[in-house]
């Protein structure tokens, strides 16, 4: 099923849009607090048509991502009981209970992870709040978490370049439907650990 290829074409040319930047910086705030579109959806194309920028836009999704985390947090800290109907009717509930329980074990290093995994790392912003975890160390642990995941991505797409962006034309279906599959299998082992 060839799903993958027609979005990749149009993904491409709106990742060459003038105001691309500004849609990147508000998907990497929203997606940090409460919205389901990882950053780094437009991160790697908007790298791959202007691979010259890559750094800006990876500097860009860290700094509106952290940023996004903090308002995560003030929403856990100040207003859990309003946003919680909404983590059971999306089907969070499970993930933000194990969150729970990650912060109990390891503290810090639970934001740092969830910052540099696919794992939804609104559930952890939240839950840091909830914890009324130090804002500082918690700042510090997404600011190198977000960090290195998005600079990971940044540098990986500007390394491959025009060659990259054509042999993607090819292997993009395979690719999507294999992520798909990644992410999922990684949500199945994140809620029952």
């Amino acid at each position: 099923m060839r799903l993958f290829s027609g979005l990749y074409a149009r993904v491409m040319i709106w990742a060459r849009h003038k105001y691309a930047s500004y849609w990147l910086a508000l998907v990497s705030f929203t997606e940090s607090s409460f919205f389901l579109v990882p950053p780094d959806i437009m991160l790697a194309p908007m790298t791959l048509a202007r691979p010259e920028r890559a750094w800006f836009y990876a500097g860009l999704t860290t700094i509106a991502s952290v940023l996004g985390g903090l308002l995560g947090y003030v929403i856990g800290l100040f207003a859990f009981d309003v946003v919680q109907p909404w983590l059971i009717s999306f089907g969070y509930m499970n993930a933000y209970l194990h969150a729970a329980e990650w912060f109990q074990r390891w503290g810090i290093w639970a934001v740092f992870l969830a910052g540099f995994t696919p794992i939804p790392f609104k559930i952890f912003t939240i839950a840091a709040g909830v914890a009324n975890m130090a804002l500082l160390p918690f700042v510090i642990a997404a600011f190198v978490g977000r960090g290195m995941r998005f600079f990971l991505v940044a540098g990986l797409m500007r390394w491959g370049g025009p060659e990259l962006e054509s042999s993607l034309h090819i292997w993009i279906d395979r690719l999507g439907w294999a992520t798909v599959l990644a992410l999922t299998i990684g949500y199945l082992i994140f809620i029952s650990v």
